[in-house]
């Protein structure tokens, strides 16, 4: 009986099951260690702008702090630009096989940069470096454990869902923002082994900071189905507004870089102008968590949820444009709590809507922002969801983040963090590549591979088709062998033509797709 049940134990899910949990318990400390800084840093931050004005030398030394700290990160960004901004992109980078990192160059400095970025009060969010911070301990973990080139970015997968799971406190959301933003596919591995990661790294953090979510409003009741026709608006206005914001944010170098600085060195534009913020709304420092739970227990007027709406944008704006180590995640949570506040409070004044339900809308407008910027609905719900701990307002959040996704789409937007990674790539010139490597397809429904026999289709040069995953099954294959739906294909190639190879069967399976209409 015993030795049957082993029999049956797949050994190779097994072993990436254990790998998973190393990673995710390596992770979990490092981020939560991060998180946490980050976090009595902003408190000591806000309590020296507190006292700043009653003395005036707190405000100096608030000063000289800020011109070091701004030169010091300039200082860690030139020794290495791969700590710039969120990190994801990077990661994107890598597991496409567009860029090399130094894990541990990476390791150190984003932690250090990213927390006296976020934890002096930029309006900076923890959960971009805290993904970039996983990805690098699992490419870490594969360097020790000599990983081939396949399973080093399952790996760096997997510690980037953990990354995002101890961040937040949302380990369903990490997993999912791996498999829809990063992969835009499911592989039965890197699914696995980003889960395993990610439920690790949430359980490191819950011993670091309890069981509350993350951004607790209490007890949200349920949306009454009469207003169900306002999301269609909301929806509407927050696709809108999500386009504007991808906009401004990839126009922001053409801003900077007319400033008489080094790139390296722009981190002193928003480490100075934090001051005068700081100094009068000290309340409004850091990514904005605070900002979201204060504004589901109060009800505001109008004119000053619209004018801290102006501040974040602008201020998020300048934060991220300099380059700095920290993400835009919470800070796009905070701008679309604060627009779901405006519009539920409008509700309240013009249709005499129950003031409870401002709630309603401050949930469902983070999920639709969130969307609207980063076209990736399913990990902006269930990240909404697991944030505030409610699972009331699933079909609400997905009525609106399905008409924002639509609105954003029809004016052209595209998912920030692709359109970030692009712009990465026409900036630096990255080293050529070498050695063999194996990456997964994906046969989707609108495929024209589905059907088709193997020799049938025009295969690119400089690689070679292995297997094909057909669930639980690994199938070798010839030229009889037919493709279908939901396979998954598994091939070899050159690292250094591995985007090639990936776009050219894209390119090709979707050119046949159109010449059928």
């Amino acid at each position: 009986m015993k030795k049957m049940f082993f029999k049956q134990v797949d050994k190779t899910q097994l072993y990436y099951i254990l790998k998973g949990i190393l990673v995710g318990l390596l992770t979990g400390v490092v981020v939560s260690l991060f998180r946490l800084t980050i976090e009595r840093l902003g408190e000591l931050t806000q309590k020296m702008y507190l006292l700043s004005q009653k003395q005036s030398w707190d405000l100096l030394l608030l000063l000289v702090t800020s011109i070091g700290a701004a030169f010091f990160v300039g200082l860690l960004i030139k020794s290495d630009s791969d700590i710039k901004g969120s990190g994801i992109p990077q990661v994107e980078g890598q597991l496409q096989g567009e860029l090399t990192i130094s894990w541990f160059s990476v390791l150190w400095k984003k932690f250090i940069g990213g927390v006296l970025s976020v934890g002096s009060g930029l309006f900076l969010g923890r959960e971009g470096p805290s993904i970039q911070l996983g990805a690098v301990v699992g490419e870490g973990t594969s360097y020790f454990l000599h990983s081939p080139s396949a399973e080093k970015k399952i790996l760096i997968s997997s510690g980037a869902s953990a990354g995002l799971a101890a961040a937040f406190n949302a380990p369903i959301a990490g997993l999912l923002f791996v498999l829809e933003e990063i992969h835009h596919s499911f592989s039965p591995l890197v699914w696995l082994t980003s889960f395993t990661s990610a439920i690790t790294a949430n359980f490191v953090s819950l011993y670091f900071f309890g069981l509350k979510p993350v951004l607790s409003l209490g007890e949200i009741p349920s949306l009454p189905f009469n207003y169900y026709g306002y999301l269609i608006l909301l929806g509407v206005v927050l696709g809108i507004l999500g386009f504007i914001y991808q906009r401004v944010l990839l126009n922001l170098p053409k801003i900077y870089c007319q400033l008489p600085l080094p790139a390296h060195f722009y981190g002193f534009v928003p480490f100075l102008l934090v001051l005068p913020i700081g100094y009068f709304w000290p309340t409004t420092l850091g990514g904005g968590n605070q900002l979201i739970i204060a504004s589901g227990h109060a009800i505001y007027p109008l004119t000053f949820i619209f004018g801290l709406f102006v501040l974040r944008f602008f201020f998020s704006m300048i934060s991220y444009g300099a380059n700095l180590p920290g993400g835009i995640f919470l800070p796009i949570l905070t701008l679309g709590a604060l627009i779901g506040c405006f519009y539920g409070t409008m509700l309240v004044q013009l249709t005499g809507m129950n003031s409870m339900y401002v709630k309603d809308f401050i949930v469902i407008a983070m999920a639709g922002y969130f969307t609207a910027i980063g076209k990736a609905p399913l990990t902006a719900i269930i990240l909404v969801t697991e944030m505030v701990g409610s699972l009331n307002h699933l079909m609400p959040l997905g009525v609106v983040s399905l008409f924002a996704y639509i609105v954003d789409d029809l004016l052209g937007g595209n998912p920030i963090y692709e359109s970030l990674l692009e712009r990465l790539l026409q900036q630096q010139k990255q080293p050529i590549l070498v050695g063999k490597t194996t990456f997964e397809f994906p046969i989707t429904a609108e495929s024209s591979l589905d059907g088709r026999m193997v020799r049938d289709f025009n295969w690119p040069n400089h690689m070679l088709l292995v297997s094909i995953i057909r669930g639980n099954k690994e199938i070798l294959t010839h030229g009889d062998t037919i493709i279908t739906i939901g396979d998954i294909l598994v091939i070899l190639t050159d690292e250094q033509h591995l985007l090639s190879v990936r776009k050219a069967i894209l390119d090709r399976s979707s050119t046949m797709i159109n010449k059928h209409f």
